[in-house]
């Protein structure tokens, strides 16, 4: 069955970009469509992403919770990523790390960028796609794409639970937005802290 490059790259468990990468040295044939668009045969190169060519660079896993208290889900993205790369028989190392997927300061995902530019990393891999950034993800994956680091997604397939980091996430938000409007005496500035508020209590009663 022929598929596009978005559902070829979600069934394989990879970013598009690795597959247009993989094809562009010549590790896979694709076939066009009559107006050029990429389709693939997932019979044919199913299981491609499970036994990529042997490298002696190293690959990441990167792992992430935003706050202390979700340390047991911590430890189990660990054992997770741990378990994956073991059985594909990879040489890896992993990165655990803590902080809002809001924010792109976190120290682990600096590191990660960092050894991604020095072109150390063969292979980036994550439990689902929101592991590495609520938004900007597309940023670090054109960075893999330039360095030529595979990503792999474990659960590409699959949404991740988001509950317990959304109400994290409006937190955050309600602090900064407070932080800015503190001490204003507005009616305006007022309404709006307030119906920040009312947003975070909704999303605890979900």
């Amino acid at each position: 069955m022929l598929v596009s490059i978005g559902k070829a790259a979600k069934e394989l468990g990879v970013h598009p970009a690795t597959l247009r990468r993989w094809e562009k040295a010549g590790r896979i044939q694709v076939e066009r469509t009559p107006t050029g668009r990429r389709v693939y045969d997932l019979a044919k190169w199913r299981g491609l992403a499970s036994h990529p060519a042997p490298s002696s660079r190293i690959t990441l896993a990167y792992a992430r919770v935003s706050s202390h208290d979700q340390k047991d889900d911590l430890v189990r993205q660990v054992a997770l990523l741990e378990s994956f790369c073991a059985a594909n028989g990879w040489t890896f190392e992993t990165l655990p790390d803590l902080g809002s997927g809001l924010h792109d300061h976190k120290k682990g995902l600096i590191t990660l960028i960092r050894r991604i530019c020095s072109g150390e990393v063969e292979r980036l891999v994550i439990s689902h796609n929101d592991r590495l950034l609520r938004f900007g993800s597309e940023l670090v994956f054109s960075l893999c794409e330039h360095f030529g680091t595979e990503v792999v997604i474990i659960n590409a397939s699959e949404e991740a639970p988001f509950e317990e980091e959304l109400v994290q996430d409006v937190r955050e938000i309600i602090t900064v937005f407070s932080a800015r409007l503190y001490g204003s005496r507005s009616h305006k500035n007022q309404q709006v802290l307030e119906a920040l508020r009312q947003a975070a209590q909704e999303v605890n009663r979900e």
